[in-house]
Protein backbone atom coordinates (compact mmCIF):
# COMPACT_ATOMS: atom_id res chain seq x y z
CA UNK A 1 0.00 0.00 0.00
CA UNK A 2 1.17 3.02 -0.77
CA UNK A 3 1.51 6.36 1.21
CA UNK A 4 1.79 10.06 0.59
CA UNK A 5 5.16 11.91 1.54
CA UNK A 6 5.13 15.47 2.36
CA UNK A 7 8.26 17.15 3.97
CA UNK A 8 8.14 20.66 5.14
CA UNK A 9 11.06 22.79 6.16
CA UNK A 10 10.65 24.93 9.37
CA UNK A 11 13.17 27.40 11.23
CA UNK A 12 11.70 26.32 14.70
CA UNK A 13 11.09 22.39 15.43
CA UNK A 14 10.12 22.07 18.75
CA UNK A 15 7.33 25.15 18.11
CA UNK A 16 6.22 22.91 14.39
CA UNK A 17 6.47 19.80 16.55
CA UNK A 18 4.08 21.55 19.16
CA UNK A 19 1.78 22.33 16.48
CA UNK A 20 1.81 19.57 14.39
CA UNK A 21 1.43 17.28 17.37
CA UNK A 22 -1.80 18.87 18.04
CA UNK A 23 -2.84 18.83 14.64
CA UNK A 24 -2.32 15.54 13.95
CA UNK A 25 -3.70 14.77 17.71
CA UNK A 26 -0.59 12.50 18.15
CA UNK A 27 3.30 12.81 18.98
CA UNK A 28 5.31 11.96 15.96
CA UNK A 29 6.75 8.64 15.16
CA UNK A 30 10.76 9.40 15.42
CA UNK A 31 12.33 13.07 16.64
CA UNK A 32 15.82 14.49 16.13
CA UNK A 33 17.71 17.17 16.89
CA UNK A 34 16.80 18.46 13.61
CA UNK A 35 13.71 16.87 12.15
CA UNK A 36 10.45 14.80 13.43
CA UNK A 37 8.26 12.53 11.20
CA UNK A 38 4.49 11.60 11.70
CA UNK A 39 3.55 7.93 9.93
CA UNK A 40 0.02 8.83 10.29
CA UNK A 41 -2.82 5.89 8.88
CA UNK A 42 -5.39 8.75 8.65
CA UNK A 43 -4.64 10.19 5.95
CA UNK A 44 -2.44 7.89 5.14
CA UNK A 45 0.25 10.11 5.21
CA UNK A 46 4.53 10.68 6.06
CA UNK A 47 4.47 13.53 7.40
CA UNK A 48 8.05 14.90 7.99
CA UNK A 49 9.56 18.27 8.94
CA UNK A 50 13.45 19.27 9.30
CA UNK A 51 15.33 22.32 9.96
CA UNK A 52 17.95 21.34 7.22
CA UNK A 53 17.28 22.83 4.23
CA UNK A 54 17.51 26.43 5.29
CA UNK A 55 14.48 27.56 3.81
CA UNK A 56 10.95 27.28 5.11
CA UNK A 57 7.96 25.71 2.96
CA UNK A 58 7.01 23.00 1.90
CA UNK A 59 10.45 21.07 0.76
CA UNK A 60 9.17 18.12 -1.39
CA UNK A 61 6.35 15.94 -1.87
CA UNK A 62 6.51 11.71 -2.34
CA UNK A 63 5.26 8.33 -2.70
CA UNK A 64 6.73 5.89 -0.24
CA UNK A 65 5.73 2.22 -0.95
CA UNK A 66 5.94 -0.76 1.02
CA UNK A 67 7.09 -3.17 -1.22
CA UNK A 68 9.34 -4.03 -4.13
CA UNK A 69 6.59 -5.11 -6.47
CA UNK A 70 5.05 -0.84 -5.70
CA UNK A 71 8.39 0.44 -5.95
CA UNK A 72 9.32 -1.15 -9.49
CA UNK A 73 5.30 0.33 -10.31
CA UNK A 74 5.83 3.52 -9.50
CA UNK A 75 9.16 3.69 -10.62
CA UNK A 76 7.77 2.81 -14.25
CA UNK A 77 5.23 5.73 -13.99
CA UNK A 78 8.09 8.12 -13.59
CA UNK A 79 9.72 6.76 -16.86
CA UNK A 80 6.52 7.40 -18.67
CA UNK A 81 6.07 11.20 -17.04
CA UNK A 82 8.20 12.40 -19.60
CA UNK A 83 10.43 14.62 -17.30
CA UNK A 84 13.79 13.65 -15.95
CA UNK A 85 14.20 10.88 -13.20
CA UNK A 86 17.11 11.38 -11.06
CA UNK A 87 17.30 7.54 -10.16
CA UNK A 88 19.05 7.90 -6.46
CA UNK A 89 19.40 4.31 -5.89
CA UNK A 90 19.90 3.24 -1.91
CA UNK A 91 20.72 5.86 -0.09
CA UNK A 92 20.78 7.35 3.51
CA UNK A 93 17.72 10.42 4.24
CA UNK A 94 15.78 11.28 6.67
CA UNK A 95 17.54 8.55 9.64
CA UNK A 96 16.42 5.86 6.91
CA UNK A 97 17.94 3.74 4.27
CA UNK A 98 15.93 3.67 1.65
CA UNK A 99 16.25 3.46 -2.11
CA UNK A 100 14.64 6.46 -4.20
CA UNK A 101 14.43 8.07 -7.54
CA UNK A 102 13.31 11.78 -7.76
CA UNK A 103 11.53 13.47 -10.71
CA UNK A 104 10.11 17.27 -11.04
CA UNK A 105 7.09 18.25 -11.99
CA UNK A 106 6.45 20.86 -14.72
CA UNK A 107 6.02 23.64 -12.24
CA UNK A 108 9.42 22.83 -10.33
CA UNK A 109 7.50 20.76 -7.39
CA UNK A 110 10.43 17.59 -6.46
CA UNK A 111 8.85 14.78 -6.11
CA UNK A 112 10.59 11.31 -4.19
CA UNK A 113 9.13 8.03 -4.58
CA UNK A 114 11.03 5.27 -2.14
CA UNK A 115 10.84 2.22 -0.51
CA UNK A 116 12.63 2.45 2.95
CA UNK A 117 14.31 -0.32 3.95
CA UNK A 118 15.40 0.62 7.74
CA UNK A 119 16.66 3.03 10.00
CA UNK A 120 19.31 4.85 10.24
CA UNK A 121 21.19 7.08 12.87
CA UNK A 122 22.42 9.92 10.24
CA UNK A 123 20.30 12.31 8.69
CA UNK A 124 22.18 11.51 5.41
CA UNK A 125 22.44 13.34 2.56
CA UNK A 126 20.37 15.43 0.17
CA UNK A 127 20.38 14.28 -3.64
CA UNK A 128 21.53 17.15 -6.00
CA UNK A 129 18.25 17.64 -7.83
CA UNK A 130 19.64 20.77 -9.75
CA UNK A 131 20.06 18.48 -13.01
CA UNK A 132 16.73 17.67 -13.04
CA UNK A 133 15.09 20.42 -11.97
CA UNK A 134 16.54 22.81 -14.63
CA UNK A 135 16.14 19.83 -17.53
CA UNK A 136 12.67 19.57 -17.28
CA UNK A 137 12.47 22.21 -19.69
CA UNK A 138 9.71 24.29 -17.44
CA UNK A 139 9.10 27.93 -17.70
CA UNK A 140 9.20 28.40 -14.21
CA UNK A 141 12.27 25.52 -13.12
CA UNK A 142 14.12 27.23 -11.07
CA UNK A 143 17.87 28.53 -11.94
CA UNK A 144 21.08 26.04 -10.58
CA UNK A 145 21.73 29.00 -8.40
CA UNK A 146 17.97 28.75 -6.41
CA UNK A 147 18.41 24.81 -5.92
CA UNK A 148 21.62 24.91 -4.06
CA UNK A 149 19.35 23.12 -1.44
CA UNK A 150 16.60 20.84 -2.45
CA UNK A 151 13.47 22.98 -2.10
CA UNK A 152 10.66 24.30 -3.44
CA UNK A 153 10.19 27.87 -4.31
CA UNK A 154 7.63 30.13 -3.34
CA UNK A 155 5.55 30.79 -6.49
CA UNK A 156 6.77 34.79 -7.20
CA UNK A 157 10.54 33.41 -6.86
CA UNK A 158 9.80 30.44 -9.32
CA UNK A 159 7.94 32.70 -11.73
CA UNK A 160 9.03 33.14 -15.66
CA UNK A 161 8.88 36.94 -15.37
CA UNK A 162 11.06 36.89 -12.19
CA UNK A 163 14.01 39.63 -12.36
CA UNK A 164 17.11 38.39 -13.31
Amino acid sequence: MKRLHVHVSVNDLARSIRFYATLFATEPSVVKDDYAKWMLEDPRVNFAISTRSGRTGLDHLGIQVEEERELHEVYARLQAADAPVLEEGATTCCYAQSEKSWIVDPQGVSWETFLTRGAATTYGDSADLGAIRTAAGACCAPTMAETAAPAILPPAAACCGRPA
